[in-house]
C-alpha cells in the first residue's frame, strides 16, 4: 500500500506545483517588466518630485498607490526592489508592497465576485489592507535604521537619459530578463516548498484547532501562508470556508495571504536583508492579527 501511495502522492505534489507555477509566472512577468520600466524611464529626479519627503506622508502615498498598480503578491518584490534602487524609501516601498496586491481593482473584483457580489468583504479587505500598511510603514521608517537592500543592490543607481527611446526598450527588456532569472529561482523554490506542505500536511488537522476566535484567525493566517495563492483567486478559496470560519478570520485570511506567503517571502529574503525581512514579516503577522481580532 506504501508503495502505491507514495507515486500517487507525488503525482499530487507535482500536479499543485505546476499549478502555483501556471498561476503565479504571468505576474512575474509583469512585475519584472514594470521593473525594467522603472529601471530605465522613471529617474532619481521624477521619484524625488512624486513622493512626499515626510515620513509619514510618503508612506500614506505609497500605501494608496497600489489602486493604480494591478499586480500580485508574486511580481511586487522586483518592483518594488528597482523603486528602493531609485531612491524611494524603504518604508514607502514596503507600503506600496503590502498593499499593491490587495486594493487594486481587479482583486477588489474578484473578491467581489466570491463573496456573492457584495462589497461588504472586499471594503474590509481594502481596509485591512491599508490599515497594515500604514502601520508596518511607519514601524519600518521610525524604528528600522540603515539599508534594508541586499549589497548587490545598493550600488545600482545610474541614469539612462543618455539612450535613445529603442535603446531604453531594448534595455528594459534586457533588465527583465535578468530580474526574472533573479526572481524566478526563489518562485520555483518557493512553489515546490508549498506543494509540499500541501500535500503532505493535512489541512483538515488545522482546521481542527480552529475554534476559537483567537485559534481560527491563527489557523487562517497559517494556511494563507502554506496555500501561496495569487492575491487574484485566493478570494474564491478564502469564500469556501464561509461556513467553518467567521468573517475575521477570513479576513485574516485574504489580508495576510498576499503580504506573506512562501513564495513570496523567499523572494523578499533573496532581495532584502533577513533582519529587515524578519521585521516587516513580524510586524504583518501581528497587525494583521490585531485588526482581524477587532473585527
Amino acid at each position: 500500500m506504501l508503495f502505491f501511495a507514495l507515486p500517487q502522492s507525488f503525482l499530487q505534489m507535482n500536479t499543485i506545483f505546476v499549478s502555483i507555477l501556471i498561476e503565479a509566472l504571468p505576474f512575474v512577468l509583469i512585475g519584472v517588466f514594470i521593473a525594467g520600466f522603472i529601471q530605465m524611464f522613471i529617474t532619481e529626479d521624477m521619484v524625488a518630485r512624486i513622493m512626499p519627503k515626510n515620513k509619514v506622508l510618503s508612506v500614506l502615498f505609497a500605501s494608496f498607490v497600489g489602486i493604480f498598480f494591478p499586480s500580485c503578491e508574486c511580481g511586487i518584490v522586483p518592483i518594488v526592489r528597482k523603486l528602493a534602487a531609485k531612491g524611494v524609501p524603504l518604508h514607502a516601498g514596503i507600503a506600496f508592497m503590502l498593499t499593491g496586491p490587495i486594493i487594486n481593482p481587479v482583486v477588489l473584483f474578484s473578491t467581489y465576485v466570491a463573496f456573492g457580489s457584495t462589497w461588504e468583504m472586499p471594503l474590509y479587505r481594502a481596509l485591512g489592507a491599508i490599515v497594515v500598511s500604514v502601520f508596518v510603514g511607519l514601524i519600518i521608517a521610525f524604528f528600522y535604521k540603515g539599508d534594508g537592500l541586499k549589497a548587490f543592490d545598493a550600488g545600482h543607481r545610474h541614469s539612462h537619459e543618455s539612450l535613445s527611446i529603442k535603446e531604453k526598450i531594448w534595455e528594459t527588456l534586457k533588465h527583465a530578463v535578468d530580474e526574472f532569472f533573479s526572481m524566478g529561482k526563489y518562485l520555483v523554490i518557493g512553489a515546490l516548498i508549498a506543494a509540499c506542505v500541501q500535500t503532505y500536511v493535512k489541512t483538515s488537522t488545522l482546521l481542527s484547532i480552529g475554534n476559537g476566535k483567537v485559534s481560527s484567525t491563527l489557523v487562517m493566517m497559517v494556511l494563507a501562508f502554506i496555500l501561496s495563492l495569487c492575491s487574484e483567486a485566493d478570494a474564491f478559496i478564502g469564500s469556501s470556508f464561509r461556513s467553518i470560519f467567521s468573517t475575521s478570520s477570513i479576513l485574516a485570511f485574504l489580508v495576510f495571504g498576499p503580504m506573506v506567503d512562501i513564495k513570496n517571502l523567499l523572494m523578499m529574503l533573496g532581495t532584502f536583508k533577513t533582519r529587515f525581512v524578519l521585521l516587516v514579516v513580524g510586524s504583518v503577522t501581528l497587525v494583521v492579527f490585531l485588526f482581524s481580532l477587532l473585527i
